[in-house]
């Protein structure tokens, strides 16, 4: 009798904190590093992995400079070599890109991007819709590529946000009710079968993740 396709399980960490975080939409804009603090907390975030009875075989990061900072400490903590997946990228935000929040929120479009974001593109940019799309084929290619075996994904809050709400079934509409802190991490497992996720903006010790 064949044998069931053995799961993965993804560790999907967001960056950490940048001098800007909470302030603008900095969206795919290069040359934004982690802040000193962020920096800490990505420290912090390779300390509770490295906890994980189950290592990781494998680490991705989105290309931007912010994501791969935040993996590296990870990396050296598992002995591993970041590989960087273009799929984990933050969404594009088109000419919304490095403009403050605080002006983008008295915008009337502002209403639709929090309360129904499946009916929104960015000026020039991507859609909510398939920014979640390109996330979650990045995501379930990754696992197929270790099956039975834990990786983590270094990627952004949005694109995070929005492959949990697919992985749990919940309309898209609904994924700004998911909560992504910087350095966070989810977990999920991927294989056979519908998805299970474990774990969701953790930022406690994951020694006593129990990994299926």
């Amino acid at each position: 009798m064949a044998q069931a396709p053995k799961s993965t399980t993804v560790i999907l960490v967001r960056h950490g904190t940048t001098p800007s975080t909470g302030a603008i939409l900095p969206g795919r804009a290069r040359g934004l590093h982690l802040s000193e603090f962020g920096q800490s907390q990505a420290e912090a975030a390779a300390m509770r992995i490295a906890e994980l009875k189950t290592k990781p075989v494998a680490i991705y990061a989105s290309p931007l400079e912010r994501t791969r900072e935040t993996a590296a400490p990870i990396a050296k903590a598992l002995g591993l070599k970041t590989q960087i997946a273009r799929g984990l990228l933050e969404c594009d935000f088109g000419t919304w890109t490095g403009a403050k929040l605080d002006r983008l929120r008295k915008l009337p479009e502002w209403t639709r991007v929090q309360n129904s974001p499946s009916t929104f593109r960015f000026p020039e940019g991507e859609s909510f819709f398939e920014m979640q799309i390109r996330m979650h084929d990045a995501v379930t290619a990754i696992a197929a590529k270790h099956p039975g075996k834990t990786v983590i994904c270094v990627s952004h809050a949005d694109p995070i946000k929005a492959v949990l709400a697919s992985f749990l079934g919940t309309p898209l509409d609904l994924f700004q009710r998911i909560t992504v802190s910087p350095c966070s991490q989810s977990v999920v497992v991927l294989g056979h079968g519908a998805p299970h996720v474990l774990s969701v903006n953790a930022t406690t010790s994951l020694a006593e993740l129990v990994i299926q």
